[in-house]
């Protein structure tokens, strides 16, 4: 054979071991139409270029690419590469500090060795798609991969945490207005404490459009909690290996947090629509939506400060609405709707019929 056929054949090797976690000399083989000899010294290439490529004993042996000390070019396939450079644009306006510089330069690279067919396909993507960068917090990719790493391994985390309180219901008067504007998705509480050290047992990261958060089993409360990372300081994964136990749905468990546990009220509402029709207008972060059990119906469950605030905004939705908590809901509800109509009397129109 010739050096291009071999080399040809080496690249087609590494892209299979790139593919799936292991293989067996037999599989490689049969994929490549060679022998197991062939096979053996295929891998040798491998290794002598630096490529990490371990043999695993067994009947009919085996190869696994390993992890090296630097990171080795990767083959892509045409989705994959695709795939990749709209992921690497999408980065590009994130959450992480630095990931959207480092994108770019991904990108780059990635766009310089493309087919030109792959190029055209990517940039006509790009094209016609926008991205809108919301207000989001970054978080230092130090702290994710720390964390990445800890729920990886079981291991337990120390951080400093900034908690935030809030006012019990009767330090102010019942119609005191609230002291800020909360916005749809802002669980931020009125006054912070001091950083305290906490020690946690990581399960799982999760990512919103706007925040990350890390729950975990809190050791010294024994329960479950929901952490912002930018929130935390200091954070050191330990060498306190623990035993996995049985967890609530990370994901569902964030979003209960977030839309829910900050916030004075917690509003129930039955809404006239198909579940996927609300979720397209109220963000995960924001309220959560389930099916209701009659048919043609969901329930929202959302999180304000303010009564008035919250029915503004489930009036905004549009759908016939039946409160079910809290009563007070129904007063704001009922006012705003005195108000909405008074101010629809008072109108120009209005005052040219009398």
């Amino acid at each position: 054979m010739t050096v291009e056929g071999t080399t040809e054949r080496v690249l087609r090797l590494l892209a299979l071991l790139q593919r799936r976690p292991s293989w067996t000399a037999t599989e490689l083989a049969a994929e490549l139409r060679v022998t197991d000899r062939s096979i053996r010294r295929d891998v040798e290439r491998l290794r002598a270029l630096g490529y990490p490529v371990h043999a695993m004993a067994g009947v009919g042996g085996g190869y696994q690419l390993g992890a090296g000390t630097r990171l080795p070019p990767l083959l892509l396939d045409d989705e994959e590469a695709i795939a990749t450079a709209v992921s690497l644009r999408l980065a590009s306006g994130g959450t992480v500090a630095g990931a959207g510089e480092a994108a770019l330069r991904a990108l780059a690279k990635l766009d310089q060795v493309m087919p030109p067919r792959l190029r055209a396909e990517v940039r006509a993507v790009h094209g016609a798609m926008d991205t809108l960068v919301g207000p989001g917090i970054e978080i230092d990719p130090e702290l994710l991969v720390t964390l990445a790493r800890a729920c990886r391994d079981a291991v337990r985390v120390r951080f400093h945490y900034t908690a935030h309180y809030r006012e019990p219901r009767d330090a102010r008067p019942r119609d005191a207005e609230p002291r800020n504007n909360p916005q749809p998705g802002d669980a931020e509480p009125r006054n912070a404490q001091s950083p305290r050290e906490r020690t946690v047992e990581p399960v799982r990261l999760v990512a919103t459009a706007r925040r990350w958060y890390l729950m975990a089993w809190d050791v010294d409360r024994d329960d479950w909690r929901t952490f912002r990372l930018d929130r935390m300081r200091d954070v050191t994964a330990t060498t306190w290996r623990f035993r996995p136990r049985s967890h609530p749905d990370p994901a569902a468990y964030v979003q209960r947090s977030v839309t829910e546990s900050p916030y004075r009220h917690h509003a129930r509402v039955r809404l006239r629509a198909h579940p996927d029709q609300v979720r397209d207008r109220i963000p995960p972060q924001v309220g959560r939506v389930e099916d209701d059990a009659e048919d043609g119906w969901c329930l929202l469950t959302a999180g304000g400060d303010d009564l008035n605030w919250l029915a503004v905004h489930i009036a905004a939705l549009g759908f016939e609405t039946q409160i079910l908590d809290p009563p007070g809901l129904r007063e704001a509800a009922a006012r705003l709707a005195r108000n909405l109509t008074a101010a629809a009397a008072a109108g120009p129109e209005a005052d040219a019929l009398h």
